[in-house]
Parts: structure tokens; sequence; C-alpha cells
């Protein structure tokens, strides 16, 4: 099973995602890792990335959804995830994957990037993310303004998962 863990900048999918990973046992892949060094330098520098800037980007993190899916690992994925059309990219087998889309008010958000450090997207491009984000209609919602571990409660209560669950989830096992 894949959980994909989405949102703009600042809404905790990377802290949020590790620790959901952690409490199932789960492998954990942050897809800011797999961005070109292109791409860094050009968020750095405070220009938000293009539809085709993402095409290589997107190619990457579907192979390694595949790769899990094709091996039975239990893999939860921090992924922006802004628009549609990435999603619908992204989706290798609907009935083995689990979007969780992380939101908070634009405050909220803009506190938490203006604190952060060491990560290459600046606060500034957080309007171009929030102008770009078409928030999904299948995903489990969840408001992040709590603690990332009551976070992490709220999503395994909304999937029904708890430690354990998952493992190797094959096609046609019953949905959670």
């Amino acid at each position: 099973m894949v959980i994909i863990v989405m949102g703009v900048s600042g809404t905790g999918k990377s802290t949020v995602g590790q620790a959901l990973a952690d409490r199932l046992g789960w492998s954990f892949e942050d897809a800011d890792d797999l961005h070109s060094p292109e791409s860094r330098r050009k968020m750095a520098s405070g220009t938000p990335l293009t539809d085709a800037d993402r095409q290589p980007w997107l190619v990457l993190l579907r192979a390694r959804l595949e790769k899990a899916l094709t091996q039975g690992e239990d893999l939860v994925l921090a992924f922006s995830a802004l628009k549609r059309a990435y999603r619908e990219r992204l989706s290798v087998d609907a009935s083995r994957e689990r979007w969780v889309y992380l939101h908070a008010p634009a405050a909220v958000i803009q506190a938490r990037l203006q604190e952060r450090v060491g990560h290459f997207m600046p606060p500034a491009l957080l309007p171009s993310q929030l102008g770009a984000m078409e928030p999904p209609e299948d995903a489990l919602s969840v408001d992040v303004t709590p603690p990332p571990d009551v976070v992490v409660g709220h999503i395994l209560d909304g999937l029904g998962l708890k430690p354990g669950d998952g493992l190797g989830l094959k096609a046609g096992a019953p949905r959670k």
C-alpha cells in the first residue's frame, strides 16, 4: 500500500509523512529529495516551477511508486501534488493508494515557512503554491494546525489504519 501525503509547502508533509511511516513501520520517501539540482536552484531563487519543470520529477516519482507496489513495499510519500493532473500522472493503482491532503490557514503555513531553516523552498513562493493548489475531492482532508502527533492520529483514524497494517497489501485485497 502507498499513502501519498500532499499539500503546499509548509503543511508538514515531510514531518507528518515521516512520523506516519514510523508509526506504521513503513518506508518513507520525500519527493523533494528527488527534485533536480536545477529545479532546486530555480525555487531557491524565488521562481516557481513550471509544469514542464515538474515532468521529469513526476516520472521519477511514478517509478518509485510502481517499484513499491510491484515489490509489495508499504510506502508513505510526501509530495505536493498541487494539481489534479499531477495526481493522475502519479497514480499507479488506485486500489492500493491512499491520498491525504494536509492543509491549514495560509497564515499558519506562512508562519511555519518563516521559521523553517535550510530548505530550498522560500516563503515567498507560498502564494504561487496556494494559487496552483487544486484541492482533491477524493483524499482524506486533514487540518495540520495541531501538533504532528495529533495530525498522524487523525490520519490513522481517517484511513482506518493502525501500526502493522498494510504490509504488502496486494491487488484485490480488501480496502481499508
